[in-house]
């Protein structure tokens, strides 16, 4: 499998642990970004879209800088966006089928999405911060693809991997991402050995001393 696959295959509070004892802070996205539906679950390599409210601009300025996002969204990342704005939407149904079709792997943003019912259905993984009926329309312009952006307190750079899931968010450095899922997936190999001997009996105690987690 590859590195996308693996992390697919952890859950973000692995992640977050050995983040942390790699020395790493700041990776967690804000806990109102959450999955449109729970369950849903979105791993893989970022690549960045900003942009912000511009009322100067037509309908067709708008549409047709959002198609250009569209056409340039590469295939097999995860896609996330710093709108800069809480008064719109910026996934809908049709840009999602696009995004799917095109071998996008799914979508974050910090802010808003609509046609939520249309986008389950397709099953394409999305996390927002809200829903509306509002759209992009004479309204807003992307500024940035693949440039750095930042959510909160976290910074994020194209070629990073997330992984979200019912828990949240994750961001995880391109530099960090191999060691990372590397521990993780020891770390659930000990956990599943340390939950059996509970279950057997062990002392929970006795049981976090000899492996060393809980």
């Amino acid at each position: 499998m590859d590195l996308t696959d693996r992390l697919a295959r952890c859950y973000t509070g692995a992640i977050h642990d050995v983040l942390r004892d790699m020395g790493h802070d700041r990776f967690v996205l804000p806990s109102s970004i959450r999955a449109i539906e729970p369950g849903l679950k979105l791993a893989g390599e970022v690549w960045t879209l900003s942009g912000g409210i511009d009322r100067t601009c037509t309908a067709h300025d708008t549409l047709f800088a959002w198609t250009g996002f569209l056409s340039k969204a590469p295939s097999g990342k995860v896609v996330i966006c710093q709108p800069n704005t809480d008064e719109i939407a910026l996934m809908g149904e049709l840009s999602a089928e696009t995004l799917q079709r095109r071998g996008v792997r799914g979508y974050i943003v910090d802010g808003g999405c609509r046609d939520i019912d249309f986008i389950l259905k397709m099953g394409f993984p999305v996390f927002a911060r809200f829903f509306t009926p509002s759209d992009i329309v004479a309204r807003w312009m992307p500024t940035a693809f693949g440039e750095p952006i930042a959510i909160a307190d976290v910074t994020i750079s194209s070629g990073d991997y997330v992984l979200g899931d019912r828990d949240g968010v994750v961001i995880v450095p391109r530099a960090a991402a191999a060691e990372a899922v590397t521990r993780a997936e020891a770390v659930a190999q000990t956990e599943n050995t340390m939950r059996k001997a509970i279950l057997d009996g062990m002392d929970p105690q006795a049981a976090y001393l000899k492996y060393g987690k809980f």
